[in-house]
């Protein structure tokens, strides 16, 4: 299976980067990984509803430039769908099993996807209504498909 993961932004933090060098390496025996880190657009604080538009649209199209034809588009957003971790490896693993083999999960920037990327999603996945700093929700991304591919395997240590 071949798993992508296409990201805004750069990941400046030590331990984030060793986590994601981490979770990286233990899912080598279970997939192919690739992550894609695309440029954010320079946001600044005070932004009107146009700015903010252009800002997701630049993004957008930076994002969609690195989904592959016929990949699986899994977008995370806080209104997606709420899932367990059993369930999000039974999802992946139906999706293998239906001969998706090529997932992407798509992260957005600080002011969310733009209208583009989200309807080139098939599933909108949240992992909570809070809201978490893109570069954590990396890692807690990866940490959640090794732990999948863990439990379609029935190995230990989702519990």
């Amino acid at each position: 299976m071949n798993i992508t993961i296409v990201s805004v932004g750069k990941i400046k933090e030590k331990y984030i980067k060793l986590g994601m060098e981490e979770f990286q390496k233990r899912l080598s025996k279970y997939c192919k990984l690739s992550i894609i880190e695309v440029a954010d657009e320079k946001a600044p604080e005070n932004m009107s509803e146009k700015e903010m538009e252009n800002v997701k649209k630049a993004e957008g199209q930076r994002i969609l430039s690195n989904i592959k034809e016929g990949s699986y588009a899994i977008t995370l957003e806080i209104g997606g769908n709420m899932l367990s971790s059993e369930e999000l490896a039974n999802k992946i693993e139906k999706l293998g099993i239906s001969g998706k083999s090529d997932i992407t999960f798509v992260i957005g920037g600080s002011i969310g996807l733009s209208d583009e990327v989200l309807r080139r999603s098939d599933y909108a996945l949240s992992f909570s209504r809070m809201t978490f700093p893109h570069q954590l929700m990396r890692l807690i991304l990866i940490e959640q498909i090794y732990r999948s591919f863990r439990i379609m395997r029935n190995e230990p240590y989702h519990k």
